[in-house]
C-alpha cells in the first residue's frame, strides 16, 4: 500500500497540472471506485463536471482535491491506485477506472486501480479537510505536528512500538515499509513495549520516521512493481536504498549481521538482530501484537 512518500509524490506531481483547472467532463468506467457515492456513477459524473480544482492536499496516506466552491474529491489509493495525466487520445491503461477531462482539451486525469481497494468520493464542504478523514492524526511533515505531544502519547500507549507507528490515530502516513526502516535507524526492536521507551527513544523513533520518509520523497517513493508509479508513469527509486525492509538474510548496512524477517500480523517485520536487540520478556506481548491489525486508515 502506498505510504506517505508515495502519496506526497503523487500530490506534488498533480499540483501544477490540476490547480485552477475545470473539469469539462467526467466518465466512470467501472462503478466500484465510486461506490461511496450513494447516487451512483452517473450522478458522480454529472456532479463533478464543470467544477474547478484548487491545489491538491494530503494528510498521511490520504489525498484530496479541493474544489473552488468548498467541496472536495477525496481519494485513497488502496493497494494499487494510481493517478496519471495523459492526452485524451492516449491509449487507456488496462485498469483505468475514472476519467476527468480538463479544460483546454489537452489533458486528462485518469484514476487507474488494478485491485480496486482504493476509490474516489465527493466530500461536501471538505475543501479544507474532508470530514471523512478528520480522525486521522497529523503526519510528521505537517507544520502543526507536535513532536513532544506525540512522543508523550506514544509512551502512554500499552502496545509495541511497531504497532504504535502504524496507528494512524497517533501519527499518520507511516506504513510497514517506513516503520521497519525507522526502527532500524533508531536501533529499536519492533516488539519493544512503548511504555518502556525513554523520552529520548520516543523522539528518536519519530524523528527517524521523518528522516527515512524525507529520503524516500527525495527519490520519488518506493516502487517494487508497476502498482506504484508517479503521475508521469515513472517509478520511485527508494527501494534501492532500503536498509532492512525486504532485505531478508542480506547483511545489515551498519554491522553486517543478516537481516531477519518475522511474521507481523498479516505482514512482515524486518530488522537486524544485532543492532535492534529483542526486548526481554516480550514473547507474550509479541503474540498479542500479531493478533490484530492496527491500521485505522479506512474512510468513513
Amino acid at each position: 500500500m502506498p505510504e506517505l512518500p508515495e502519496v506526497e509524490t503523487v500530490r506534488a506531481g498533480l499540483e501544477p497540472l490540476l490547480t485552477g483547472r475545470r473539469t469539462s467532463g467526467v466518465r466512470v468506467l467501472h462503478p466500484r471506485p465510486v461506490r461511496k457515492h450513494d447516487a451512483g456513477p452517473h450522478d458522480f459524473e454529472l456532479t463533478l463536471t464543470g467544477r474547478t480544482f484548487a491545489a491538491p492536499r494530503r494528510r498521511g496516506k490520504y489525498l484530496w482535491f479541493p474544489l473552488t466552491d468548498g467541496d472536495a474529491v477525496l481519494a485513497h489509493l488502496g493497494m494499487s491506485g494510481q493517478f496519471r495525466v495523459d492526452r485524451p487520445d492516449a491509449p487507456l491503461l488496462r485498469n483505468t477506472r475514472v476519467l476527468f477531462d480538463l479544460d483546454g482539451g489537452q489533458d486528462q486525469l485518469r484514476f487507474v486501480d488494478q485491485r480496486m481497494f482504493g476509490g474516489l468520493q465527493l466530500s461536501p464542504g471538505g475543501a479544507e479537510l474532508p470530514a471523512e478523514i478528520a480522525h486521522i492524526a497529523l503526519d510528521p511533515f505537517d507544520e502543526h505536528f507536535d513532536l513532544d505531544e506525540v512522543a508523550q502519547r506514544l509512551r502512554r500507549k500499552r502496545t509495541t512500538i511497531k504497532r504504535a507507528l502504524l496507528d494512524q490515530g497517533l501519527v499518520s502516513g507511516i506504513g510497514n515499509i517506513y516503520a521497519d526502516e525507522a526502527l532500524w535507524l533508531a536501533q529499536i526492536h519492533p516488539e519493544r513495549p512503548t511504555e518502556k521507551l525513554s523520552r529520548a527513544q520516543a523522539f528518536a523513533v519519530l524523528e527517524a520516521a521523518r528522516t527515512v520518509m524525507a529520503e524516500a520523497l527525495g527519490q520519488g517513493g518506493t516502487s517494487f512493481d508497476a502498482l506504484y508509479v508517479k503521475v508521469n508513469g515513472e517509478s520511485g527509486y527508494f527501494d534501492r536504498s532500503l536498509n532492512v525492509y525486504g532485505q531478508t538474510d542480506r547483511p545489515c548496512p551498519r554491522c553486517g549481521t543478516g537481516v531477519m524477517r518475522e511474521q507481523f500480523m498479516n505482514r512482515s517485520s524486518h530488522y537486524c538482530p544485532h543492532c535492534q536487540r529483542r526486548p526481554r520478556a516480550s514473547t507474550s506481548r509479541a503474540a498479542a501484537s500479531r493478533a490484530s491489525t492496527p491500521d485505522t486508515t479506512r474512510i468513513g
